[in-house]
């Protein structure tokens, strides 16, 4: 005869507590987030700001966020879908357009809180790691820290290329060359040209050129809006670097006007008055009573 013990009591369930909503849903990790925002009590209410990037299906997200009482406020943003309007209609989730969202942020941000005179950070990267230095007579610069997510930390990841463009457009974000495409963990050496081809885009237009020899009809199929919109293997690293120049030049956001549709859709049905909902019932009982009479007959 076998006997199995209860490891769970009616004592644990009592003592059993829920976790966090958004903890449930597997939205946020509160270990770290707790981490991020833990401000010393000498800093008097100083915001302690994150650099937090999201990655979506068809979107790279990237915000300067700061913890209130109340909640998170966001007191910047930039969307990789804003890079058509410097140039690069197509490939809005690839890394060269995690850096070029990044760098987009940095310049609005500074621009914002009047610092992107005094710091500007670089204006083209050769994939080396830069850190900003405060400046003479100038106030520090604008520092954050880096806020993943869920997001599994992996080398060459996508969220390392919105912090690389973000450095590189003059926000002091803590960080070291480790998580970059090019880093070897074997012989701890960095290759900066490998990251510098990730940050043009010149790893796209290789994957180009190989595809359309190897397979035309595929090449056409995938990069069907990259054909549409004159992208090309030979000229995409030059569309990225017009875009960082153009990003430079001008970063404020740009409000778009909607117009609201003639007629707005529905998702649910309409509700009835009370007049219409006794004739459904009344044509219900009658086709009900309809059927039975046939039965009967």
């Amino acid at each position: 005869m076998v006997f199995v013990k209860i490891q769970k009591t009616k004592a644990y369930f009592k003592r059993y507590q829920v976790k966090f909503r958004r903890r449930r849903e597997g939205k946020t990790d509160y270990r770290a987030r707790q981490k991020l925002i833990t401000q010393d009590k000498t800093k008097y209410n100083t915001p302690k700001y994150r650099f937090v990037v999201r990655v979506t299906n068809k979107d790279i997200v990237c915000q300067i966020v700061a913890p209130k009482l109340k909640g998170d406020e966001v007191i910047c943003a930039a969307y990789s879908h804003e890079l058509t309007r410097f140039g690069i209609p197509v490939g809005h989730t690839n890394y060269a357009s995690a850096y070029a969202t990044g760098l987009l942020l940095a310049r609005r941000l500074l621009k914002k809180v009047g610092l992107d005179t005094r710091y500007a950070g670089i204006t083209e990267t050769d994939g080396s790691v830069f850190l900003v230095e405060q400046a003479e007579d100038a106030p520090r610069p604008f520092k954050a820290f880096l806020d993943v997510g869920l997001v599994r930390t992996t080398t060459g990841n996508r969220v390392f290329g919105a912090l690389k463009g973000a450095c590189d457009g003059g926000l002091y974000i803590p960080h070291s060359n480790q998580r970059f495409p090019g880093f070897n963990k074997e012989d701890d050496s960095y290759n900066a040209t490998a990251h510098r081809e990730r940050i043009y885009g010149v790893h796209v237009g290789k994957y180009m050129k190989s595809l359309k020899e190897a397979n035309e009809e595929e090449f056409k199929a995938k990069f069907s809006q990259f054909i549409k919109n004159g992208v090309t293997a030979e000229n995409i690293e030059k569309k990225y670097k017009e875009a960082h120049a153009a990003i430079r030049k001008n970063p404020d956001a740009v409000k778009t006007e909607k117009t609201a549709p003639k007629t707005q859709k529905r998702f649910s049905k309409e509700k009835l008055d009370l007049k219409s909902r006794k004739q459904r019932i009344e044509s219900k009982k009658a086709k009900l009573i309809e059927k039975l009479n046939a039965i009967q007959q």
